[in-house]
Formats: C-alpha cells, sequence, structure tokens
C-alpha cells in the first residue's frame, strides 16, 4: 500500500494537477474568509467553511476522475491487478494520497481562525469543529469519487458522472422538501432509486443474473409493505433524505457540536464506498 501511496502522490504534483487543485480550492476559501471574516469583520470562521462546502462538488471531481478511470483506460490496472498487492492496498494507497493533499490544505485552512484571533476573540470551538467536519466531509466525497471513477475508462465520464452526484447530494434536501410527501410518491421515488442500486451492481459485477434478481427481490418486497401498509411511506423521502445527507450531517459540526453520531456517519460513508471500490478491483482481478 505505502508504495502505491508515493507513486499516486508523486504523480499529483509531477502533473501540476494537485498544484491547481490546492491552489483553486485555497483562493476559493481565502476569498470567502477575506469577505466573511476579514471584510465584514466577523470573527466566526465557520460562516466561511458553511459557505464553501460546495467546493468539493466543483473541484473533487477533478481530483478523483484519474484515480481508477486513467489505469483501466491505458491498461495499467493489469499491472496492478497481477503484482503482489491485495485490492484493498490499492484501493486504500489511492484514497490515502488524495485525502493527503485535502489533508494539507485543511492545515493551511486551520491557521486562518489563529489570524484572526491576534485582532479580536475567535470562537475556536466552533471554528475548529467546522474545519473537522469539513475534512470528513471531504473525505466522503473522496471516497464516493474513487469508487465512480473505478466503473468507467474515461476520465471525462468520470468527472461528469461524479459532478451528477454530488450535485445532487448537495441539492437532494431541497428537492425533498418540495415534492409531495405522499407515500405513492414515496413508492415511486424508493423503486427509482432501488433501479438505479441494481445499475451500479450491475456494472461493478457485470453479472445481470444477480442485478436483476436483486431488482425483483427489492420490488416485490416493496410492492408488499406498500399494498399492507402504504402508511409507512408518508413522509419517508424527507427523513431518508435527512438521514443520508452528506451536507445535513455537516450542520452540527458548523454549531461547533461533535457528535459522535455524525462522526461514524462519515467514517461509514468512506467505509462504504472504499468497500464498494475495492470489490470492483476483486471483480476486475478475479475475470
Amino acid at each position: 500500500m505505502l508504495a502505491i501511496y508515493k507513486k499516486e502522490l508523486r504523480s499529483y504534483f509531477t502533473s501540476m494537477i494537485g498544484y491547481v487543485f490546492m491552489a483553486l480550492f485555497l483562493s476559493i476559501v481565502s476569498f470567502y474568509f477575506y469577505m466573511h471574516n476579514l471584510n465584514s469583520r466577523v470573527a466566526n470562521f465557520e460562516y466561511t467553511v458553511s459557505n464553501v462546502s460546495f467546493i468539493f462538488v466543483l473541484l473533487v471531481p477533478l481530483l478523483t476522475m484519474r484515480l481508477m478511470a486513467e489505469e483501466n483506460k491505458q491498461k495499467t490496472d493489469q499491472l496492478l491487478l497481477t503484482s503482489p498487492v491485495t485490492a484493498t492496498d490499492i484501493v486504500m494507497g489511492k484514497f490515502f494520497a488524495v485525502f493527503t493533499i485535502l489533508t494539507m490544505i485543511v492545515a493551511v485552512i486551520s491557521v486562518y481562525p489563529l489570524i484572526m484571533s491576534r485582532y479580536g476573540e475567535v470562537p475556536f470551538a466552533s471554528a475548529y469543529a467546522s474545519i473537522i467536519g469539513f475534512l470528513l466531509l471531504g473525505g466522503a466525497y473522496l471516497a464516493m469519487g474513487l469508487f465512480l471513477s473505478s466503473l468507467t475508462e474515461s476520465q471525462v465520464i468520470a468527472a461528469v458522472i461524479t459532478f451528477i452526484v454530488f450535485f445532487l447530494t448537495l441539492i437532494m434536501e431541497v428537492i425533498a422538501k418540495n415534492i409531495s410527501t405522499s407515500h405513492k410518491t414515496a413508492f415511486i421515488a424508493f423503486t427509482v432509486l432501488w433501479l438505479i442500486i441494481c445499475l451500479v451492481l450491475w456494472i461493478m459485477m457485470r453479472n445481470i443474473t444477480v442485478a436483476f434478481g436483486a431488482g425483483i427481490i427489492g420490488m416485490i418486497v416493496m410492492t408488499v409493505i406498500y399494498m399492507n401498509n402504504p402508511s409507512l411511506f408518508d413522509g419517508a423521502i424527507v427523513k431518508v433524505v435527512s438521514w443520508l445527507s452528506a451536507m445535513a450531517r455537516f450542520g452540527n459540526f458548523y454549531m461547533g457540536i461533535l457528535d459522535l453520531s455524525d462522526i461514524i456517519y462519515y467514517l461509514s460513508i468512506i467505509f462504504v464506498f472504499l468497500f464498494l471500490s475495492t470489490q470492483v478491483i476483486k471483480k476486475k482481478r478475479w475475470s
């Protein structure tokens, strides 16, 4: 894993991608820091962190699109698959490489509250809680981007799909609050979501029997539940979206609350998508 980590991290700084990513990231954060804190003379750095959380939607796809897609296109993934390293080592090495870049950025951002403290009192608890949440949110997006990159050979397709998925996570709460909360709407929404999951399952495994079987079983289970107790689906969309939304979980960090459930949530998202990425690589190795 260490060799893959070093190779991947080095590649970002030999191809300028790492420098460009860090420069754009810090430029946007610094602009908001100047506008929200220095220019407005507001000591709450969490305002800046909250307002720049959209940055992951714009920039992370540019960082993660090449993680696996480039290997797949150039067929260098065959070298990895035949090398004496496990699929877990490959995934973890690549993830920690991009996470290191994010950590370097967050380390720079962490200095900003200290700069403000020279001119007045700064609520460090909420400032650094929001920074911790920012790092965890970024880690979750990086893990998702890595998984999506492993599903295709095109960096462009990987970037576009990742951007769309991230954008949906950004606005999913708004969408959920503005659509009908009736049980019929919820049943249709969950049916579409399950079909999308089955499609991803097929892309990962290339096994139509498993994907089709999972789709049929899931549809039957949901239909039976709906026919027997449709009231269970009332308001279910808002509840599920609120629980799944990565951005919604960021609210507690923004208020200076380090809730263990929120930390576990982000770590779980990272674990799940790294696990899925590992399964994709294992499937290629055995096929």
